[in-house]
């Protein structure tokens, strides 16, 4: 009899485990407070806003992610970031590639659902473990429904922005430098060189010619680059007027165009921008850019007007006065990807 118990107790609990190793099913009703989320828990209300860009944050500290549509949050989740050791980086990335049903040549073909690539090295969104702490190597796993329903909503370009808590803030930081890799199609890191004293910019659209446009913009190092699908269409030199720290702004390009006309492109109007909260900040988002801080930022009138038409609605803009390491040599935030060209799988 007490064999048949345990038998009976041993199968009882594998569907329960099963599901908790994996995440709830089914989302928590949308008025349940994000900090009452337990692990493997997830919000979802994306038919509340069912149009505009998307952009998801990744918070390290809180081990959850917010995903926002037109600068409204649609959702949120418990996650599982990497464990020491395997960290995983931050910054701002794109998704770069989307596979349902992928599985890892590096651990055991291990499987990895709804994998939505952040680099080209190693680092994916998919569904997972959830533990309640950090756990993988280095991807950010997620409750099975709450990838599913990701995975159904974003397309390739879509801004991802992974921090220790939020937007990242330099004294969030491990290090005071930003990555800023050029990848080739088969995730292979490509030599840019630098502009020379004869150059004020370079526009290359023609490496990517599709999918939504992230630019960086450093102040430490006078430089403002424009990357697409992680490959690095144009770089210019700029000048910064004033001695005021900028900190560091992300920015999304919403739908819709903004109510005044451009002074960079005539016959055009702004862009419509949203800046990106922090999560758990109070107050509503914040629309246009940081006036302020544009108009002390100089960037060459010439590439400024071959840049503007090649933003529309989910592309991104990091404004930060951190470096811009443009070798990998050194470790801190990640801008798109920072990880080794000889690393070519995901993991866990």
């Amino acid at each position: 009899m007490g064999m048949i118990k345990l038998m009976l107790a041993t199968l009882l609990a594998l569907p329960f485990g099963q599901a908790q190793a994996q995440g709830a099913k089914e989302p928590l009703p949308a008025s349940t407070p994000v900090e009452a989320l337990k692990p493997g828990e997830w919000l979802w209300y994306a038919d509340a806003v069912p149009e505009g860009p998307m952009l998801l944050m990744v918070s390290i500290t809180q081990q959850k992610a917010f995903l926002y549509r037109n600068g409204i949050r649609v959702g949120a989740s418990t996650i599982s970031t990497g464990r020491k050791g395997y960290e995983t980086p931050t910054g701002v990335f794109t998704i770069l590639q989307k596979h349902k049903d992928h599985r890892s040549n590096l651990y055991d073909d291990a499987p990895m659902p709804y994998m939505q690539r952040l680099t080209w090295s190693g680092v994916a969104l998919h569904a997972g473990n959830l533990p309640g702490y950090p756990a993988s190597h280095g991807c950010v796993r997620m409750p099975e429904g709450f990838a599913k329903h990701l995975f159904a909503e974003t397309e390739l370009g879509m801004t991802v922005i992974v921090s220790k808590d939020g937007v990242p803030r330099p004294e969030n930081l491990a290090s005071p430098d930003v990555f800023a890799q050029s990848m080739d199609s088969k995730g292979r890191v490509v030599e840019v060189p630098p502009l020379s004293n004869f150059e004020a910019f370079r526009w290359q659209p023609e490496k990517s010619l599709f999918g939504p446009v992230s630019v960086l913009i450093s102040t430490k190092n006078r430089l403002v680059i424009a990357l697409r699908n992680g490959i690095e269409i144009g770089r210019a030199k700029i000048g910064v007027l004033g001695t005021e720290p900028f900190g560091n702004q992300a920015y999304v390009v919403l739908a819709g165009e903004g109510g005044e006309m451009s002074r960079i492109v005539p016959g055009r109007r702004e862009l419509n921008w949203m800046q990106v909260n922090v999560p758990g900040e109070s107050g509503t988002p914040k629309a246009g850019l940081d006036a302020n801080a544009m108009q002390r930022v100089v960037l060459p009138v010439e590439f400024a007007r071959l840049l503007y038409p090649a933003l529309y609605p989910g592309s991104s803009l990091l404004l930060t006065d951190e470096d811009i390491n443009l070798d990998g040599t050194s470790e801190g935030m990640t801008v798109l990807t920072d990880e080794p060209d000889d690393v070519h799988d995901l993991e866990q």
